[in-house]
């Protein structure tokens, strides 16, 4: 097993989603830009959503296509049905994620569906992705925990994140949603699942609601994952999961993996940056410890 970390950042799309004042066009796009410049070698670039639901969204066709797109660098965005598919199709995109969930009223409450129902919605856009040469990452929240719900059985991620993976997804992202997973809980959520999947083709998708993001990334890791999700200075939620904090932190993950000899191939001070840029841009501190150890007078 390889010790290279490959970081997907999730800031212009799962980090600004949340966010309550309006985001520029130029803004986004700045941010991708500075982020891939930073070394970081995915950058999901938006969400072909609806704007009603997700207003932060808007214009992902502006951004993609105004975006000034490195080589070996992938611009990721979301795409739930076949509108938002042909949108970012049209727009450029060569890399699509769809997300799922494993708790039914959290499925029914983010896409208004049940879970089966999704993943048939799902089927369209994986075969003409297919056909496209466009590659597909899934997305399964709720892994360790609901809002609605409470605690999730491993076994269901196991199940629907297998389903994805059979329908064609490239990677699965496992993704706790309230930040609510212990490394015990995460121990037993990779095992389960890697069960039913290479290990090799999941990733990590940790909040830090409680503090718990990195001790999680590190139990994955020790686990046999290698790939895992982070926001620039921590930007995030989920506007269906109240209470539910930013991702961790992309600085901290980098800080972290670096100091423990690992590589990422990121540029920690650029990345740090650019989180103290963004967070001044929104009018808000920087959720990244490292970002305020270093930036805090």
């Amino acid at each position: 097993m390889s010790d290279l970390v490959q970081l997907v950042e999730v800031g212009p799309r799962d980090g600004l989603q949340n966010e309550r004042a309006t985001v520029r066009v130029e803004t986004r796009i700045s941010l991708v830009e500075r982020l891939a410049d930073a070394g970081l070698k995915s950058v999901e670039a938006g969400a072909f959503v609806s704007p009603k639901w997700v207003p932060q969204m808007a214009a992902s066709d502006d951004v993609l296509r105004g975006v000034r797109r490195k080589p070996g660098v992938a611009y990721p965005v979301l795409t739930p049905n076949m509108k938002g598919y042909l949108a970012a199709r049209t727009a450029g995109a060569d890399m699509v994620a769809i997300f799922g969930a494993a708790s039914e009223t959290f499925s029914q409450k983010n896409i208004n569906c049940s879970i089966a129902e999704s993943i048939d919605r799902f089927l369209p856009i994986l075969e003409a992705a297919k056909s496209d040469g466009v590659a597909v990452r899934g997305y399964v929240s709720c892994v360790l925990g609901c809002p609605y719900e409470g605690d999730v059985a491993p076994a269901k991620v196991a199940e629907v994140s297998k389903r994805l993976f059979d329908a064609g997804c490239f990677e699965i992202s496992l993704g706790d949603t309230i930040g609510a997973g212990t490394p015990r809980q995460t121990a037993g959520l990779i095992r389960a699942v890697r069960d039913v999947i290479p290990v090799d083709r999941l990733a990590g998708h940790f909040h830090d609601t409680f503090g718990q993001a990195l001790a999680n990334i590190w139990t994955a890791y020790e686990m046999g994952v290698r790939t895992f999700d982070s926001s620039v200075a921590g930007l995030g939620g989920c506007p269906y999961a109240k209470g539910a904090s930013g991702n961790v932190a992309t600085e901290d993950v980098v800080y972290s993996f670096q100091r423990s000899g690992l590589d990422t191939g990121v540029d920690l001070d650029a990345v740090v940056s650019v989180a103290d840029w963004i967070s001044r841009e929104l009018g808000r501190a920087p959720q990244g410890k490292v970002t305020l150890a270093r930036t805090t007078p």
